[in-house]
Protein backbone atom coordinates (compact mmCIF):
# COMPACT_ATOMS: atom_id res chain seq x y z
CA UNK A 1 0.00 0.00 0.00
CA UNK A 2 1.73 3.50 -0.87
CA UNK A 3 2.08 6.26 1.51
CA UNK A 4 -0.60 8.17 -0.30
CA UNK A 5 -3.04 5.14 -0.13
CA UNK A 6 -2.71 4.73 3.74
CA UNK A 7 -2.57 8.55 4.31
CA UNK A 8 -6.31 8.04 3.07
CA UNK A 9 -7.20 5.09 5.02
CA UNK A 10 -6.29 6.76 8.14
CA UNK A 11 -7.92 9.51 7.04
CA UNK A 12 -11.40 8.06 6.10
CA UNK A 13 -11.19 5.82 9.37
CA UNK A 14 -10.73 8.63 10.97
CA UNK A 15 -13.80 10.58 9.75
CA UNK A 16 -15.60 7.17 11.05
CA UNK A 17 -14.19 7.40 14.61
CA UNK A 18 -15.20 10.86 14.74
CA UNK A 19 -18.80 10.30 14.06
CA UNK A 20 -18.66 7.59 17.45
CA UNK A 21 -16.28 9.21 19.58
CA UNK A 22 -18.90 11.89 19.63
CA UNK A 23 -20.97 9.87 20.48
CA UNK A 24 -19.30 8.13 23.12
CA UNK A 25 -17.41 10.87 24.26
CA UNK A 26 -13.77 11.04 25.65
CA UNK A 27 -12.02 9.04 27.30
CA UNK A 28 -13.52 8.07 30.50
CA UNK A 29 -13.12 4.87 31.82
CA UNK A 30 -15.84 5.41 34.22
CA UNK A 31 -18.68 5.48 31.48
CA UNK A 32 -20.73 2.34 30.83
CA UNK A 33 -21.51 1.08 27.21
CA UNK A 34 -24.34 2.51 25.70
CA UNK A 35 -27.55 0.64 26.93
CA UNK A 36 -29.31 1.08 24.18
CA UNK A 37 -27.76 -1.22 22.25
CA UNK A 38 -29.42 -4.54 22.68
CA UNK A 39 -27.32 -6.27 19.81
CA UNK A 40 -24.43 -6.44 21.75
CA UNK A 41 -25.80 -8.05 24.58
CA UNK A 42 -25.30 -11.11 23.77
CA UNK A 43 -23.07 -12.92 26.56
CA UNK A 44 -26.37 -14.27 28.11
CA UNK A 45 -25.95 -17.20 25.65
CA UNK A 46 -26.22 -20.50 27.26
CA UNK A 47 -22.80 -22.27 28.12
CA UNK A 48 -22.20 -24.50 25.09
CA UNK A 49 -21.93 -28.08 25.79
CA UNK A 50 -22.04 -29.77 22.46
CA UNK A 51 -18.54 -28.09 21.43
CA UNK A 52 -15.92 -30.35 20.57
CA UNK A 53 -12.56 -30.19 22.04
CA UNK A 54 -10.58 -27.56 20.32
CA UNK A 55 -7.79 -24.88 21.11
CA UNK A 56 -8.16 -21.18 19.83
CA UNK A 57 -4.96 -19.74 19.00
CA UNK A 58 -5.06 -15.59 19.87
CA UNK A 59 -1.87 -13.45 19.14
CA UNK A 60 -2.60 -10.28 20.67
CA UNK A 61 -1.02 -6.88 21.84
CA UNK A 62 0.73 -7.15 25.35
CA UNK A 63 -1.21 -4.08 26.59
CA UNK A 64 -3.96 -6.92 25.90
CA UNK A 65 -2.73 -9.38 28.12
CA UNK A 66 -5.28 -8.16 31.30
CA UNK A 67 -8.21 -7.85 29.19
CA UNK A 68 -7.55 -11.01 26.98
CA UNK A 69 -6.93 -13.13 30.26
CA UNK A 70 -10.34 -11.97 31.47
CA UNK A 71 -12.38 -12.50 28.17
CA UNK A 72 -10.51 -16.06 28.00
CA UNK A 73 -11.76 -16.89 31.35
CA UNK A 74 -15.08 -15.83 30.05
CA UNK A 75 -14.51 -17.88 27.11
CA UNK A 76 -13.61 -20.73 28.52
CA UNK A 77 -16.82 -20.70 30.75
CA UNK A 78 -19.07 -20.20 27.69
CA UNK A 79 -17.50 -22.99 25.82
CA UNK A 80 -15.96 -25.82 28.26
CA UNK A 81 -14.73 -27.96 25.69
CA UNK A 82 -12.54 -24.81 24.03
CA UNK A 83 -8.73 -23.88 25.44
CA UNK A 84 -8.01 -21.00 24.67
CA UNK A 85 -4.11 -20.19 24.09
CA UNK A 86 -3.16 -16.68 23.79
CA UNK A 87 0.24 -15.19 22.68
CA UNK A 88 0.77 -11.47 24.22
CA UNK A 89 3.81 -9.69 22.33
CA UNK A 90 4.61 -6.51 20.44
CA UNK A 91 2.13 -6.10 17.90
CA UNK A 92 4.08 -5.73 15.08
CA UNK A 93 5.93 -9.21 16.33
CA UNK A 94 2.71 -10.70 16.60
CA UNK A 95 1.82 -9.71 12.88
CA UNK A 96 4.87 -11.40 11.86
CA UNK A 97 4.61 -14.23 12.88
CA UNK A 98 1.81 -14.97 10.40
CA UNK A 99 3.42 -12.82 7.89
CA UNK A 100 6.58 -14.17 8.06
CA UNK A 101 7.20 -16.74 9.99
CA UNK A 102 3.94 -18.69 8.71
CA UNK A 103 2.38 -19.08 12.03
CA UNK A 104 -1.20 -20.07 11.98
CA UNK A 105 -3.79 -18.04 14.65
CA UNK A 106 -7.52 -17.75 14.34
CA UNK A 107 -7.33 -14.01 16.16
CA UNK A 108 -4.99 -11.15 15.58
CA UNK A 109 -5.58 -7.88 17.70
CA UNK A 110 -3.21 -4.75 17.48
CA UNK A 111 -2.50 -2.28 19.71
CA UNK A 112 -2.50 0.00 16.45
CA UNK A 113 -4.97 -0.96 13.85
CA UNK A 114 -3.42 0.63 10.80
CA UNK A 115 -0.90 -2.39 11.30
CA UNK A 116 -3.59 -4.34 9.69
CA UNK A 117 -4.05 -2.82 6.75
CA UNK A 118 -0.18 -2.08 5.88
CA UNK A 119 1.35 -5.97 6.62
CA UNK A 120 -1.25 -8.21 6.47
CA UNK A 121 -4.02 -7.09 3.90
CA UNK A 122 -4.87 -8.68 1.35
CA UNK A 123 -2.81 -11.35 1.68
CA UNK A 124 -4.25 -12.84 5.34
CA UNK A 125 -7.26 -10.94 5.31
CA UNK A 126 -9.42 -7.93 4.12
CA UNK A 127 -11.19 -6.90 7.13
CA UNK A 128 -10.60 -5.42 10.53
CA UNK A 129 -12.77 -4.03 13.75
CA UNK A 130 -11.30 -1.04 15.11
CA UNK A 131 -13.12 -1.91 19.03
CA UNK A 132 -11.25 0.24 21.65
CA UNK A 133 -9.15 3.57 22.36
CA UNK A 134 -5.92 4.43 24.27
CA UNK A 135 -3.85 7.39 25.33
CA UNK A 136 0.27 7.01 26.04
CA UNK A 137 0.89 8.50 30.04
CA UNK A 138 4.06 8.58 31.77
CA UNK A 139 3.93 5.88 34.54
CA UNK A 140 5.42 5.95 37.91
CA UNK A 141 5.54 4.97 41.27
CA UNK A 142 5.82 6.66 44.56
CA UNK A 143 9.81 5.90 45.02
CA UNK A 144 10.45 7.02 41.42
CA UNK A 145 12.52 10.05 41.65
CA UNK A 146 10.60 13.46 42.09
CA UNK A 147 7.11 11.77 42.37
CA UNK A 148 6.08 14.32 44.13
CA UNK A 149 7.06 17.49 41.61
CA UNK A 150 6.21 15.52 38.09
CA UNK A 151 3.10 16.59 36.39
CA UNK A 152 1.53 17.47 33.14
CA UNK A 153 3.67 20.78 32.36
CA UNK A 154 7.56 19.42 33.91
CA UNK A 155 7.47 15.90 33.14
CA UNK A 156 9.90 15.90 30.45
CA UNK A 157 12.19 18.42 32.38
CA UNK A 158 11.95 15.33 35.35
CA UNK A 159 13.22 12.85 32.42
CA UNK A 160 16.14 15.51 31.42
CA UNK A 161 17.70 15.44 35.05
CA UNK A 162 21.06 13.27 34.84
CA UNK A 163 19.28 10.76 38.29
CA UNK A 164 16.16 9.81 36.23
CA UNK A 165 15.80 6.88 34.49
CA UNK A 166 12.75 6.09 32.50
CA UNK A 167 11.80 3.37 29.57
CA UNK A 168 10.25 3.07 26.47
CA UNK A 169 9.28 -0.15 24.25
CA UNK A 170 11.32 -1.14 20.89
CA UNK A 171 9.60 0.89 17.69
CA UNK A 172 10.35 -1.75 15.72
CA UNK A 173 8.50 -4.36 17.53
CA UNK A 174 5.97 -2.37 19.57
CA UNK A 175 3.16 0.49 18.59
CA UNK A 176 3.81 1.94 21.93
CA UNK A 177 7.23 2.64 21.43
CA UNK A 178 6.87 4.56 18.32
CA UNK A 179 4.29 6.02 20.06
CA UNK A 180 6.36 7.19 22.91
CA UNK A 181 8.91 8.59 20.00
CA UNK A 182 5.87 10.78 18.17
CA UNK A 183 4.88 12.14 21.94
CA UNK A 184 8.06 12.97 22.54
CA UNK A 185 8.28 14.85 19.18
CA UNK A 186 5.10 16.42 19.15
CA UNK A 187 6.17 17.60 23.04
CA UNK A 188 8.35 20.15 21.57
CA UNK A 189 5.73 21.85 19.66
CA UNK A 190 3.44 22.38 22.87
CA UNK A 191 5.80 22.97 25.47
CA UNK A 192 7.96 25.57 22.84
CA UNK A 193 11.13 23.61 23.14
CA UNK A 194 13.21 22.27 20.60
CA UNK A 195 15.47 20.03 22.43
CA UNK A 196 12.95 17.52 24.20
CA UNK A 197 13.26 15.16 21.54
CA UNK A 198 17.35 14.65 21.20
CA UNK A 199 17.92 15.55 25.37
CA UNK A 200 15.63 12.77 26.04
CA UNK A 201 15.84 10.20 22.80
CA UNK A 202 18.30 11.19 20.29
CA UNK A 203 21.14 12.06 22.46
CA UNK A 204 20.57 8.60 24.15
CA UNK A 205 19.87 6.05 21.32
CA UNK A 206 20.49 5.66 17.55
CA UNK A 207 17.08 7.26 16.73
CA UNK A 208 17.25 9.84 13.88
CA UNK A 209 14.86 12.77 13.74
CA UNK A 210 14.40 14.68 10.31
CA UNK A 211 12.35 17.29 9.15
CA UNK A 212 11.24 17.63 5.50
CA UNK A 213 8.13 20.44 5.08
CA UNK A 214 6.72 20.36 8.37
CA UNK A 215 6.93 17.09 8.95
CA UNK A 216 9.26 14.79 11.38
CA UNK A 217 10.06 11.29 10.58
CA UNK A 218 11.82 9.73 13.34
CA UNK A 219 14.20 6.46 11.19
CA UNK A 220 15.35 3.41 13.40
CA UNK A 221 17.90 1.54 13.21
CA UNK A 222 18.28 -2.01 13.08
CA UNK A 223 17.01 -3.54 16.59
CA UNK A 224 20.63 -4.19 17.34
CA UNK A 225 21.98 -1.13 16.66
CA UNK A 226 19.84 1.54 18.16
CA UNK A 227 22.33 1.61 20.98
CA UNK A 228 20.30 2.99 23.85
CA UNK A 229 22.43 4.64 26.33
CA UNK A 230 21.10 2.06 29.67
CA UNK A 231 22.38 4.15 32.12
CA UNK A 232 19.97 6.55 31.28
CA UNK A 233 17.07 3.92 29.21
CA UNK A 234 16.09 0.88 29.52
CA UNK A 235 14.34 -0.33 26.17
CA UNK A 236 12.33 -3.71 26.30
CA UNK A 237 10.45 -5.40 22.60
CA UNK A 238 6.76 -4.88 24.70
CA UNK A 239 5.90 -2.40 26.63
CA UNK A 240 4.59 -4.53 29.73
CA UNK A 241 7.68 -5.95 30.22
CA UNK A 242 9.03 -2.74 31.60
CA UNK A 243 6.22 -2.81 34.22
CA UNK A 244 8.19 -5.13 36.25
CA UNK A 245 11.33 -2.64 36.27
CA UNK A 246 9.37 0.53 37.15
CA UNK A 247 8.25 -1.98 40.22
CA UNK A 248 11.53 -2.73 41.36
CA UNK A 249 13.04 0.11 41.03
CA UNK A 250 15.36 -0.20 38.25
CA UNK A 251 13.40 2.57 36.12
CA UNK A 252 11.78 5.91 37.44
CA UNK A 253 9.30 6.16 34.73
CA UNK A 254 8.38 5.01 31.54
CA UNK A 255 5.99 5.54 28.76
CA UNK A 256 3.14 3.55 28.81
CA UNK A 257 -0.70 2.81 27.66
CA UNK A 258 -3.08 4.35 29.84
CA UNK A 259 -5.12 1.13 30.68
CA UNK A 260 -1.76 -0.23 31.55
CA UNK A 261 -0.84 1.81 33.82
CA UNK A 262 -4.69 1.44 35.63
CA UNK A 263 -4.18 -2.34 35.25
CA UNK A 264 -1.34 -1.98 37.50
CA UNK A 265 -2.08 -0.02 39.84
CA UNK A 266 0.74 2.68 38.56
CA UNK A 267 0.41 6.66 39.45
CA UNK A 268 1.03 8.23 36.37
CA UNK A 269 0.94 11.68 33.94
CA UNK A 270 -1.78 12.21 32.10
CA UNK A 271 -0.18 14.14 29.53
CA UNK A 272 -2.16 16.91 27.35
CA UNK A 273 -4.20 15.55 24.76
CA UNK A 274 -2.45 17.77 21.84
CA UNK A 275 0.31 14.93 22.42
CA UNK A 276 -0.76 11.66 24.02
CA UNK A 277 -2.26 10.23 20.21
CA UNK A 278 -6.01 10.01 22.30
CA UNK A 279 -8.14 11.97 20.29
CA UNK A 280 -9.21 12.46 16.59
CA UNK A 281 -9.54 16.53 17.58
CA UNK A 282 -5.78 16.52 16.85
CA UNK A 283 -5.58 14.14 14.39
CA UNK A 284 -3.81 16.94 12.01
CA UNK A 285 -1.51 17.59 14.50
CA UNK A 286 -0.21 13.66 15.64
CA UNK A 287 0.09 13.47 11.51
CA UNK A 288 2.92 16.10 11.41
CA UNK A 289 4.65 13.07 12.97
CA UNK A 290 6.30 10.07 11.30
CA UNK A 291 8.23 7.08 12.13
CA UNK A 292 10.20 4.49 9.65
CA UNK A 293 10.97 1.36 10.97
CA UNK A 294 14.40 -1.30 10.30
CA UNK A 295 12.63 -2.48 7.77
CA UNK A 296 11.50 0.46 5.72
CA UNK A 297 7.62 0.53 6.71
CA UNK A 298 6.38 4.07 7.54
CA UNK A 299 4.17 4.84 10.38
CA UNK A 300 1.64 7.82 10.86
CA UNK A 301 1.13 9.41 14.20
CA UNK A 302 -2.73 8.82 14.44
CA UNK A 303 -5.12 8.48 17.15
CA UNK A 304 -4.89 5.34 19.28
CA UNK A 305 -6.93 2.81 18.38
CA UNK A 306 -6.76 -1.19 18.68
CA UNK A 307 -7.98 -3.41 15.88
CA UNK A 308 -8.91 -6.90 15.70
CA UNK A 309 -8.82 -9.65 12.94
CA UNK A 310 -9.28 -13.21 11.78
CA UNK A 311 -6.41 -14.30 9.39
CA UNK A 312 -8.14 -16.46 6.61
CA UNK A 313 -5.47 -19.09 7.77
CA UNK A 314 -7.37 -19.49 10.82
CA UNK A 315 -7.80 -22.71 12.60
CA UNK A 316 -10.84 -21.82 14.00
CA UNK A 317 -12.76 -19.31 12.22
CA UNK A 318 -16.11 -19.84 13.86
CA UNK A 319 -14.81 -19.48 17.38
CA UNK A 320 -12.49 -17.06 16.51
CA UNK A 321 -16.03 -14.77 15.25
CA UNK A 322 -17.69 -16.19 18.92
CA UNK A 323 -14.83 -14.76 20.93
CA UNK A 324 -15.22 -11.57 18.89
CA UNK A 325 -18.80 -11.79 19.84
CA UNK A 326 -18.09 -11.42 23.62
CA UNK A 327 -15.20 -8.94 22.79
CA UNK A 328 -18.04 -6.69 21.38
CA UNK A 329 -20.96 -7.45 23.73
CA UNK A 330 -21.84 -5.22 26.95
CA UNK A 331 -19.62 -7.99 28.81
CA UNK A 332 -17.24 -7.36 26.88
CA UNK A 333 -17.48 -3.60 26.81
CA UNK A 334 -16.70 -3.43 30.92
CA UNK A 335 -13.94 -6.10 30.92
CA UNK A 336 -12.00 -3.14 28.91
CA UNK A 337 -14.01 -0.03 30.91
CA UNK A 338 -13.13 -1.95 33.99
CA UNK A 339 -9.23 -2.25 32.76
CA UNK A 340 -9.02 1.59 31.90
CA UNK A 341 -9.38 1.38 28.28
CA UNK A 342 -12.78 2.86 26.45
CA UNK A 343 -13.83 0.53 24.09
CA UNK A 344 -15.53 1.86 20.49
CA UNK A 345 -19.25 1.65 20.67
CA UNK A 346 -19.95 0.27 17.70
CA UNK A 347 -16.93 -0.89 16.49
CA UNK A 348 -15.84 0.34 13.22
CA UNK A 349 -15.07 -2.01 10.13
CA UNK A 350 -12.90 -0.80 7.13
CA UNK A 351 -15.51 -3.16 4.90
CA UNK A 352 -18.52 -4.15 6.36
CA UNK A 353 -19.13 -6.60 3.47
CA UNK A 354 -16.12 -8.88 4.12
CA UNK A 355 -16.84 -9.19 7.77
CA UNK A 356 -18.26 -12.36 8.73
CA UNK A 357 -22.12 -12.44 8.97
CA UNK A 358 -22.67 -12.85 12.66
CA UNK A 359 -20.35 -10.00 13.33
CA UNK A 360 -22.12 -7.37 10.90
CA UNK A 361 -25.22 -7.31 13.11
CA UNK A 362 -23.21 -5.88 15.67
CA UNK A 363 -21.60 -2.94 13.87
Amino acid sequence: MTIKNHIFLILTISLLLTAIFSVTGCIDNKTTPDSDVDSHDITANQTTESDEEAILKIFHAGSLSIPMAELEEKFETLHPNVDVQREPAGSRACIKKITELDKQTDILASADYTLIPTMMMPEYTNWYLAFAKNQIVIAYTDDSKYSSEVNSDNWYEILRRPDVTFGFSNPNDDPCGYRSVMVTQLSEAHYNDDNIFDDLMGDNTAIEMTLDNGTFTAVMPASEYIEPNTKKIMMRSMEVELSSALETGEIDYFYIYRSVAVQHGFKFVELPPQIDLSSVDYADEYNTVRLKTANGNIVVGTPIVYGITIPDNAMQPELGVEFIKLLLSVDGQNVFIDNGQPPIVPAVTNDLENVPAELRALL
